[in-house]
């Protein structure tokens, strides 16, 4: 959530499952803005960037400065879908079942990620990615079918021309195999009236380990957050 003793701008970091409920409906926010008055830039990894734009879009007016995102992904399109899928048979078939499933008792069995979306491509380095396809809050991570419903046909409260709450910066990782950057371009192609930039990350995967990716993320997002905040 960032670091009370210190006095720069804070960051809310929008990829954890359990905040998901809390962010939408602007409680974390309010009790963000209660506690310490400094400015909110919304930061979201991987998917957690369009649920920094979900928050955005239903976050009263002025509470925040910015938000940034690896990609901004639409899973209403269905050209979204079948790239960021497990495969094109989940994407077609597998998510309208888990609509109808999610209507039953069984909304809340669990549901291994792994089968769910392309986690073989988190990370593009080797070792890295034995570790995240242990770890039980990556790649290992079991979800419930009302998650995966809700995520894949989640409408946002405002759509992308509307969308006036804050400006946006995409990092991009330039060698991402999951989330590529044209998969972000049907939300950020479409708004018009908050200014969008986009920093390609050279070298780097969809987890942003390379170098000069990572460093160069990290500039961006520094330059960004001066920039919306001073």
């Amino acid at each position: 959530m960032g670091d009370r003793n210190s006095r720069g701008p804070r960051s809310v970091d929008g990829g954890a499952d359990a905040l998901r409920p809390l962010l939408r409906d602007g409680r974390v926010l309010a009790h963000e803005q209660a506690r310490d008055d400094r400015p909110i830039v919304l930061y979201g990894l991987s998917a957690g960037g369009m649920l920094t734009y979900h928050v955005a879009a239903k976050a009263a007016r002025g509470t925040l400065r910015g938000i940034v995102g690896m990609t901004f992904l639409d899973q209403r399109d269905q050209q979204v879908r079948d790239e960021t899928s497990h495969d094109k048979l989940t994407a077609r078939a597998g998510v309208p079942l888990m609509g109808v499933i999610a209507k039953t008792p069984a909304a809340s069995a669990k549901y291994p990620m792994s089968l769910a979306s392309k986690m073989s491509a988190l990370a593009n380095n080797p070792d890295a990615m034995k570790v995240l396809m242990k770890d039980p809050t990556s790649a290992a991570n079991r979800v419930s079918v009302r998650f995966l419903d809700s995520y894949a046909t989640y409408a946002p409260a405002v759509e992308p021309p509307e969308f006036d709450a804050c400006p946006i910066l995409l990092t991009q990782p330039a060698e991402d195999r999951w989330t590529p950057h044209h998969l972000s371009v049907p939300v950020l192609s479409r708004i018009t009236k908050v200014p969008v930039d986009t920093v390609m990350l050279e070298n780097a995967g969809h987890y942003p380990l390379e170098e000069p990716g990572l460093k160069q993320m990290e500039d961006a997002i520094a330059d960004f957050v001066t920039r919306n905040t001073a």
